[in-house]
């Protein structure tokens, strides 16, 4: 495919999935250090699944938050390995949001959306971003 051959909607499509892929990272890492702050704050019940610690989740959640920030930041510059861990780790993150339905259920929802939208965007346009 030639560079004059690519879709300047497809290349802002992505590229506006990075930035929410950067937005959904300082989010999640956002959440993580409240649940690891202040975890009191959390209710969970005990007819839940997952049987873990709030705290412990914090860390997860901090931890698939930096690396999306990193992975957005790097596919903003074109970076094609960044498109694939950006789309596992969005997979990672809407798993992880799933399961902290039962903590924050609004803004776990609102999470997964957006990890949605982001795999979708990176799955079908992703490629058109490194050409410009």
């Amino acid at each position: 495919m030639s560079q004059d051959n690519y879709s300047g909607g497809a290349v802002a499509l992505t590229t506006f999935a990075s930035v929410i892929l950067m937005i959904v990272g300082v989010f999640q890492s956002l959440a993580g250090l409240a649940a690891i702050v202040n975890d009191e704050k959390f209710i969970v019940g005990e007819d839940y699944l997952l049987k873990a610690d709030t705290s412990a989740w914090g860390w997860v959640h901090l931890s698939v938050g930096l690396v999306l920030f990193l992975a957005g930041l790097a596919l903003l510059q074109g970076a094609v390995w960044a498109r694939t861990i950006a789309v596992v780790l969005a997979s990672l993150s809407a798993v992880a949001n799933f399961l902290w339905l039962p903590v924050q259920p609004w803004w776990a929802i609102i999470m997964i959306t957006l990890n949605i939208f982001i795999i979708w965007a990176l799955t079908a346009h992703g490629r058109d971003i490194t050409k410009v």
